[in-house]
C-alpha cells in the first residue's frame, strides 16, 4: 500500500503488492514487476520465502482468532492482491457469518478485489475499502459503516506498515485504529527487520527502482508497537514460529520477519 491515491494503473513502474503476488506464485504482475521481483531475490533469496510464510502466519493467526477466540470481524489493511487462502475464507470456513473488510488504495488490487474477494458464505460479508493507510481516520470511519464497533474486531497490519515515512506515523496509523476499536479486539502485526544485512540491501535497491519506499525497523520497534495490549501465546517473535506445530519446525528458513497477535485489554 504506497502512499497516496492511486487513480491508474502503472504498468511502468514497480508495485510492492504485484512484486509480492510474484514471489507467491500469483500471475497478477507485470513484466517489471518481475523484474524488480527477480532483482531483489538476487539480493535477498530469503524475500520469496517471507512472503509465502507470511501468509502462512496470517492463516495460523486468522484460524487461531476464528476458531478459538470465536471472533467473526476482521479489518485486514493492506491487504494486497488476492492469492491464496485469503482472510475471508480462512474466517468464514469457520465462522460462516464473519465480516470481513480488506484496505488498500491501489487500483489493481481494487479491481482484483471487487473480482475475487467476496464472501464464501451467504451469512458473512466480505468487502474493500479504497484507502491509504496512512489516513487511519477515514479506515475507521469507513469501516463503521461495515463492520459494529461495539463488538470485538481483528486490526490487521501484514507486513505493510514499512510504507510509513517514519517510525512516529507507523505508531499513529496503528494506534488511531486500535483506539477506535473496543476491549477484546486484537491486532495482527508483522514485518521485516534491520536483523538482516541483505534484507535492509533489497528494501534499498526496492526504493531506486522507483517503487516506494519500505523502511525495515528494529526488533525492538516492532516489539513496542503491542505496548499496552496483552501479546497471546508465545509472544512476540518469529512469524515462522508462531503457534506452528511442532512437527514443521525442523528446516526452517531464518527470516528476518518478526511479529504477533496481542488483545486489546
Amino acid at each position: 500500500m504506497p502512499t497516496g491515491h492511486n487513480t491508474e494503473i502503472r504498468t511502468d513502474i514497480p508495485h510492492s503488492a504485484r512484486i509480492w503476488n510474484y514471489w507467491m506464485g500469483g500471475k497478477d504482475n507485470y513484466d517489471i514487476d518481475r523484474e524488480v521481483g527477480d532483482a531483489s531475490l538476487q539480493i535477498d533469496p530469503d524475500i520469496g520465502t517471507m512472503a509465502t510464510e507470511s501468509r502462512r502466519f496470517l492463516i495460523r493467526a486468522v484460524t487461531h482468532l476464528a476458531q478459538d477466540v470465536g471472533l467473526r470481524q476482521f479489518l485486514d489493511i493492506g491487504t494486497g492482491l488476492p492469492t491464496m487462502q485469503n482472510t475471508h475464507q480462512v474466517a468464514q470456513s469457520i465462522n460462516p457469518d464473519s465480516r470481513i473488510v480488506y484496505v488498500d488504495n491501489d487500483p489493481l488490487v481494487l479491481t482484483h478485489a471487487r473480482a475475487l474477494l467476496t464472501s464464501t458464505t451467504h451469512e458473512g460479508v466480505t468487502t474493500y475499502i479504497e484507502a491509504d493507510f496512512h489516513e487511519p481516520e477515514q479506515i475507521v470511519a469507513e469501516a463503521k459503516n461495515i463492520l459494529n464497533f461495539t463488538q470485538p474486531i481483528v486490526v490487521m497490519f501484514m507486513g505493510v506498515l514499512g510504507h510509513a515515512r517514519t517510525y512516529d506515523d507507523l505508531l499513529r496509523i496503528v494506534h488511531t485504529v486500535l483506539d477506535a476499536v473496543p476491549s477484546g479486539s486484537h491486532l495482527v502485526y508483522w514485518d521485516g527487520t534491520v536483523d538482516s544485512p541483505t534484507y535492509v540491501a533489497m528494501c534499498e535497491e526496492y526504493a531506486k527502482s522507483g517503487g516506494a519506499p519500505y523502511y525495515p525497523r528494529t526488533q525492538e520497534q516492532l516489539r513496542a508497537v503491542f505496548e499496552g495490549y496483552e501479546l497471546l501465546e508465545p509472544g512476540f517473535g518469529k512469524i515462522t514460529h508462531w503457534r506452528r506445530p511442532e512437527h514443521e519446525l525442523s528446516g526452517l528458513r531464518d527470516i528476518a520477519a518478526y511479529g504477533g497477535v496481542a488483545r486489546k485489554p
